[in-house]
């Protein structure tokens, strides 16, 4: 007996919207597409999306209440912007459908599925931070469990100026705030800081991402470990994450304390962690890890709700 599938709806049919649905349709074992959403009826990803047999609308969110899949759709995934998220999230909550933001609105709770992904299923509003955050997060709580304290901690992500789109280009203001506020809630670092690079190098280099992480009371060898870990945890949904080359320690004593501007003086171990996010090239080429690790964290997620919505049917039939 074939498993019912769950339908879902894209608004945003850029780059990582795009990514997405190929995903999606490709890979996913609890949900299929329902319809993508766009308000350019010209959009190169809304005629990928005609040609693949997908529903779509150049009408906005009030296109998508008008199709007739609409009222089968139980996930939303906003692949737009910031600024426009807060309609599509009251629209969907509003009809008693999941959200699941791909955008630096962060209007619901911070989720990176390695590190807090069974935390928040139940919630009907769920933030995917940014690309920088899914590649740096899991790394700066891996320093923090073996760690009694990380104090601070501060990641670049540097990535394809070809792989990033308007919506990325229109939100870097939030991207930068948005990956800084979860490095600290969902990373445990006390106070964190973020940076992104537009690389316009020809040809495009792979996504690359740097941690920087104060340790306070954590030894190199169980650092290393647990990083190592992580990392192996991280490529179960994003094959391309790797680490460029081992741990870099430099520890800090009384006699040569760390200062950190705004901070203060510390005594302990920083961490340098190089990473490298290879994309899957569904829709992007290789160099676009961005898209990739942001859309698999989404859907890796969306297929955890999915899943435990089938076994909560099983359980209660």
């Amino acid at each position: 007996m074939t498993k019912k599938k769950h339908k879902c709806a894209i608004i945003g049919p850029g780059n990582i919207g795009t990514d997405l649905m190929i995903k999606i349709m490709r890979n996913a074992k609890h949900l299929e597409m329902g319809a993508m959403v766009g308000i350019d009826p010209k959009s190169d990803g809304l005629a990928r999306a005609e040609r693949l047999k997908v529903a779509t609308t150049h009408e906005g969110m009030e296109g998508l209440q008008s199709l007739p899949v609409w009222d089968e759709i139980e996930f939303v995934f906003d692949a737009t912007s910031a600024g426009a998220h807060k309609h599509h999230s009251e629209v969907t909550l509003k009809a008693g459908k999941r959200m699941l933001d791909l955008t630096p609105a962060a209007i619901g709770p911070y989720v990176v599925p390695v590190v807090n992904g069974e935390a928040h299923l139940s919630e009907a509003n769920l933030n995917m931070v940014t690309c920088g955050g899914q590649a740096t997060i899991p790394i700066v709580n891996a320093v923090r469990r073996v760690s009694k304290r990380v104090p601070y901690a501060e990641i670049v992500a540097s990535i394809s100026s070809k792989s990033a789109g308007p919506g990325t280009r229109a939100n870097i203001d939030e991207f930068t705030e948005t990956t800084s506020r979860a490095i600290e809630t969902v990373g445990g670092a006390e106070k964190g800081k973020a940076i992104i690079v537009l690389n316009p190098a020809e040809p495009p280099l792979l996504m690359r991402d740097t941690v920087f992480a104060l340790s306070i009371g954590g030894d190199e060898k169980e650092i290393e470990q647990s990083v190592l870990d992580m990392v192996a945890d991280v490529q179960k949904y994003v094959p391309g994450y790797r680490m460029k080359q081992d741990v870099q320690f430099e520890r800090f004593g009384s006699n040569r304390p760390l200062k950190i501007p705004g901070l203060g003086e510390f005594e302990g171990i920083k961490c340098s962690i190089f990473l490298e996010v290879e994309g899957a090239a569904h829709y992007l080429p290789a160099y676009a890890g961005n898209l990739d690790i942001m859309t698999s964290a989404a859907m890796a997620t969306a297929e955890r709700i999915a899943a435990q919505m089938g076994a909560d049917k099983v359980a209660t039939a």
